[in-house]
């Protein structure tokens, strides 16, 4: 009892250092607290809300996952982040990004300027595609040259060996999402002036991590919010923010997108999937809603980022 009681009280403290953040609810904070930053104190997950609100990017969009290095606390900006700044950017005309495969290799050429630099890309696509051989992204921009680039499978294999069920499908071939999510990763950061901004930020960041009060946030006590909040989650029924016009078509679509992520996380047998699920999904009938379903679904996303940021710890 006295151990429970200890551990209550502790828990009790940790909740009363989390900080209100732009408009981050109560709820969110602690969720993203426990899902892709375990390793950070109270006072490190703050800093790196903090930074990630800053810089308007959301870490329960995948916007972004904490890194810590020592006593350091650094944000691995992922590519929905970098997308998301880059919308912000004075100019941004969209970013096309594709997979080049197998099938697909005879009606492909990049074509290239005096200086080596690719200017355009012609690419017919076929089908059946075949497996993934490479991937491009465009990012325009008004005003400036379109940044191509383009990237082969040597360089994917580079990353699958860190982390192959991150990287690749069940049958060994690599995984369209992730190959076009990287070319494009570079595609923005050469077009667009975000990496001055996540830099800064880095820095910003640090430079308050052994506790230096520059960055203060206003501090309040949340025990009390937290606790409706808790009440709420079990006798309200959950809120929807947009209502489909046909909701079982939107089940059925926000399914799929659970079996891609369910690929994404190396979960691959029923057993693991059911588990996984009863585990992060709160599930209140007989089935999922829809609003259960995108809540898990956001839970999912929070995964895949902290093994992501797992997977770029790893030494090369």
């Amino acid at each position: 009892m006295t151990t429970a009681k200890s551990n209550t009280q502790v828990q009790a403290v940790d909740i009363n250092q989390i900080q209100a953040i732009g408009e981050f609810g109560v709820a969110e904070l602690m969720a993203m607290k426990e899902s892709i930053a375990k390793k950070l104190t109270v006072p490190q997950f703050n800093l790196f809300m903090y930074q990630m609100n800053r810089m308007g990017l959301d870490p329960s969009l995948g916007h972004g996952v904490p890194i810590l290095y020592g006593q350091d606390v650094n944000i691995r900006v992922e590519y929905e982040g970098l997308h998301s700044l880059a919308q912000k950017s004075n100019g941004y005309n969209n970013v096309h990004r594709q997979v080049v495969c197998e099938n697909e290799t005879e009606d492909f050429e990049a074509t290239t300027n005096e200086e080596g630099v690719i200017t355009k890309i012609s690419h017919k696509i076929r089908f059946p595609r075949g497996k993934v051989v490479g991937s491009y992204a465009i990012a325009k921009r008004e005003g400036k040259q379109d940044i191509i680039v383009l990237c082969d499978k040597a360089e994917f294999e580079k990353y699958a060996k860190k982390n192959p069920s991150f990287w690749k499908l069940e049958d060994g071939s690599f995984d369209p999402d992730m190959c076009k999510k990287h070319a494009a990763t570079r595609a923005v950061k050469e077009q667009y002036d975000i990496a001055q901004t996540v830099g800064d930020n880095m820095i910003a960041l640090n430079s308050t991590s052994e506790g230096d009060q520059a960055i203060e946030p206003t501090r309040r006590d949340i025990t009390a919010e937290a606790n409706a909040a808790a009440e709420a989650e079990k006798v309200s029924p959950p809120q929807e923010v947009e209502q489909p016009t046909d909701e079982t078509s939107e089940v059925d679509r926000l399914k799929e997108e659970m079996k891609d992520k369910y690929k994404q996380l190396g979960i691959t047998t029923k057993e693991a999937k059911a588990e996984h699920m009863e585990k992060h999904c709160k599930i209140k009938g007989d089935g999922p809603t829809l609003a259960e379903i995108k809540a898990y679904l956001k839970i999912m996303d929070l995964h895949i980022a902290e093994k992501q940021a797992q997977d770029d710890e790893l030494p090369e």
